[in-house]
């Protein structure tokens, strides 16, 4: 049983470190803001029941799982559990790298409780379930994040919980792992397990939970049956994109390059040709990339990187691979390079990647992850990309 009751969680945002001491010192005055990340959260669930978290990013999940999960502290309500609690949140919690798989597997059962023998007992279904193989053995630190999430939902399934909390945990995982992992839930739902979990995969929440919430800016803004709540936040999504988007300085998570050229702005346009934060599935887009050059080039390239959320690449694209040759550019001239698709990405989030190069390859200015945008839709299709299979079947 899980009970959320009036939960809020507030963070003071410095401008500066410096800005925490002198505002401790005697008659100082405020140096913070309120940044509110929760606002007043109720729901309850009960034995067996599974409820998923859906919103845009920053709205709030991530915390209100951690809170639930115990890791955070609530600045205000309280939340009960009844019951063992396993938690599978941000991909690098709970192991560690310098351990091997298997001792990090008895690392997190002891943590939960259970004695060796016990998690001696479930370690062939760990391994079974994870099919990582003989990287049981080795240390995680070497793991791809697929190999890593494979063990750590493995471990997180198999130690008995009665509560199990998961975050997004399935997005770096493959298809079939996937499917693995919903039968899993199925069976726990039919044992009495409590799931609580978060997915941008808006099929996998209607496929297995019994209720949904939607979050937004840190509140509920709905509540209830999957389908009516994921028809809300697809509402939210189309009525986003219809938004114009404001030019604004780039910001890139890394940005590298010899400085032969500058990207100036980066854009995603929506089917009517206007900037927007997010599409529809099978929406017609045009990736917009305008850029400066300060030193005189010959054959330079422009590309785009499409990834999703966790970083695992889906598309990328240049101009030379598309048959695009740029000539040559003086500096100080600048050029607009569009790159135009149909968007048949699975609805969930992604960010994109953008680069001008030299004909070799080498970067002139490469920022990552300078865009993110959403793709709505209401398909359960698995993986990342909606190949539009037509199917036919013949009796014979």
């Amino acid at each position: 049983m899980v009970l959320v009751q009036s939960v809020s969680k507030l963070y003071r945002l410095y401008k500066r470190p410096a800005d925490r001491i002198r505002e401790s010192l005697p008659f100082a005055s405020p140096r913070h803001s309120d940044f509110w990340a929760l606002r007043d959260i109720s729901f309850g669930l009960e034995r067996g029941e599974s409820l998923g978290l859906v919103g845009p990013n920053g709205c709030g999940k991530s915390t209100l799982l951690q809170i639930v999960s115990g890791i955070l502290q609530p600045t205000a309500g309280r939340v009960v559990t009844q019951g063992r609690v396993a938690a599978l949140l941000e991909l690098g919690a709970g192991f560690n790298p310098e351990f091997t798989g298997r001792e990090n597997v008895f690392l997190n059962g002891e943590i939960m409780g259970l004695s060796r023998r016990e998690i001696a007992r479930s370690l062939p279904s760990i391994e079974a379930f994870a099919e990582i193989g003989t990287f049981i053995e080795r240390p995680v630190k070497e793991y791809s994040s697929g190999m890593y999430v494979r063990l750590a939902f493995a471990t997180a399934i198999h130690v008995e919980p009665e509560i199990l909390i998961v975050d997004e945990a399935l997005a770096v995982g493959d298809a079939i792992f996937a499917n693995r992992c919903i039968r899993k839930f199925e069976e726990l739902k039919r044992n009495g397990v409590t799931v609580l979990f978060v997915s941008h995969d808006l099929g996998l929440v209607k496929q297995i939970s019994n209720r949904a919430i939607l979050l937004l800016n840190g509140r509920i803004e709905a509540e209830g049956e999957p389908s009516h709540v994921m028809n809300k936040y697809i509402g939210l999504v189309l009525a986003k994109q219809r938004e114009p988007v404001r030019s604004s300085a780039l910001e890139s998570s890394n940005r590298h390059g010899d400085g032969t050229s500058e990207i100036l702005s980066v854009h995603l346009l929506g089917a009517p040709g206007e900037p927007v934060g997010a599409i529809a599935a099978g929406e017609d887009a045009t990736v917009r990339v305008r850029c400066r050059f300060h030193r005189d080039v010959t054959d330079p390239m422009v590309g785009i990187l499409v990834r999703t959320r966790t970083g695992m690449d889906v598309y990328g694209t240049n101009t030379r691979i598309e048959n695009q040759r740029l000539g040559s550019f003086a500096a100080g001239e600048e050029a607009v390079i569009d790159f135009r698709f149909a968007c048949w990405l699975i609805p969930r989030e992604y960010t994109l990647t953008v680069a001008t190069q030299h004909a070799d390859g080498s970067s002139h200015d490469w920022l990552d992850d300078v865009v993110a945008f959403e793709v709505a839709g209401s398909g359960e299709r698995a993986g990342v990309a909606d190949l539009r299979a037509r199917v036919e079947v013949k009796r014979t």
